[in-house]
């Protein structure tokens, strides 16, 4: 029932007032209806040679860096990590569309992304290691903190770009998020400001299957996650996410559009999560391997590597050197994190807040007596 429908309501009323209008065309926004591609297609007659010489050598060093960290996990190295292999097409093009004076804020899984856009592997891993905040530095690298709860990032980055956009900076935000994240209140609130604003944003869902356990069917009826971007107002595109190609041209678009005052995207990226969402979890209780199975047949690296094979891009010798590359980063990847980090405690108080309240004082006292009498003793 309208409202124009209510008991009581005139005739005159019954009738949409002659004022409204929609405030957008929605047609433009809506999303391709198949995920959008470039490899195996007549469009990768236009690819740059070099740029995917480039993308494949990032490619397999990510494979290698996954296959490290995990390891790393292992050895009790690290607490924890979120494994990105399946995912790295999507990683690597987030990172290499960006200018420098950009943004990148990921979430705990974009550690990869964070190595990709200059970050060293050894602080992409060191939160996750507990050790020591961050990690990095984030004005220096221009990367936000990695976020470990859902979608809080995103309206980060919406803020960062408008107040970019309004001290008149040539500022680009991309800020990544699972397919769980979109479930989040954080992510509705991001898109809907950076719409209103016309923030200098691009939104980068990683649909991998799963938020943890959960199927993207039990979080959403909506025909994709891209179409949720017309109802905010701003265009929606559908990629295939294990499609470096079409990932790099999309994004390329979408980050060009926005520095050009053009607004905000949603891209949604349909890849998948080929490894258990962390080490702590069991991902035979709720998928079968027969779907694990047939997402291998669509590897983002075989997938470019038969590309550029085929068309002369790429040779024996530029795949040996990739993969010489891949082992050197992950050799100093072991020696870093073989190495016992050098902690102090009080380190614990000082980056809380610009000035320490009394409350912080007292307790930052209380540690260091415990300390000076443990060394006494």
């Amino acid at each position: 029932m309208t409202v124009q429908e209510l008991p009581g309501a005139g005739a005159s009323h019954r009738s949409t007032p002659p004022a409204w209008r929609p405030r957008t065309d929605a047609a433009p926004l809506l999303p391709d209806p198949e995920p959008y591609r470039v490899l195996g297609t007549d469009a990768a007659d236009g690819l740059d040679p070099e740029l995917m010489r480039r993308c494949y050598a990032e490619l397999v060093r990510g494979r290698r860096y996954n296959a490290q960290a995990t390891a790393l996990t292992k050895q009790g190295r690290l607490a924890v990590y979120p494994s990105t292999v399946g995912q790295e097409a999507c990683e690597i093009a987030a990172a290499l569309v960006l200018e420098d004076q950009d943004w990148l804020f990921p979430s705990y899984r974009d550690t990869l992304a964070a190595v990709a856009r200059g970050l060293d592997p050894v602080q992409a891993l060191t939160l996750l290691r507990g050790d020591w905040h961050t990690g990095y530095d984030p004005r220096e690298h221009r990367i936000a903190p990695l976020s470990t709860p859902l979608a809080t990032q995103l309206p980060h980055a919406v803020g960062l770009a408008h107040a970019a956009r309004l001290r008149g900076d040539d500022v680009v935000a991309l800020a990544m998020v699972g397919d769980g994240g979109t479930s989040e209140g954080d992510f509705h609130e991001a898109l809907n400001f950076a719409a209103v604003w016309q923030a200098p944003v691009v939104f980068l869902v990683q649909n991998n299957g799963f938020a943890i356990s959960v199927p993207l069917a039990k979080q959403t009826a909506a025909p994709t996650l891209a179409h949720k971007a017309v109802g905010y107002g701003m265009p929606g595109r559908l990629v295939d996410g294990n499609d470096i190609a079409a990932m790099h041209e999309v994004l390329s678009e979408a980050v060009r559009r926005a520095r050009a005052g053009g607004g905000p995207t949603l891209i949604e990226a349909v890849t998948y999560r080929m490894e258990a969402h962390t080490n702590a979890d069991d991902a035979t209780r709720y998928r079968g391997d027969a779907e694990v199975e047939a997402w291998k047949a669509h590897d983002p690296i075989d997938l470019l590597e038969r590309e550029l094979t085929a068309r002369g891009i790429l040779d024996e010798a530029a795949i040996r050197s990739a993969r010489d590359e891949a082992e050197t980063m992950a050799a100093a990847l072991r020696e870093g994190m073989n190495a016992d980090p050098v902690v102090d405690p009080m380190d614990l108080f000082a980056h809380v807040y610009a000035e320490q309240t009394d409350r912080l004082r007292e307790q930052a006292a209380m540690l260091r007596a415990e300390l000076e009498a443990e060394d006494q003793a």
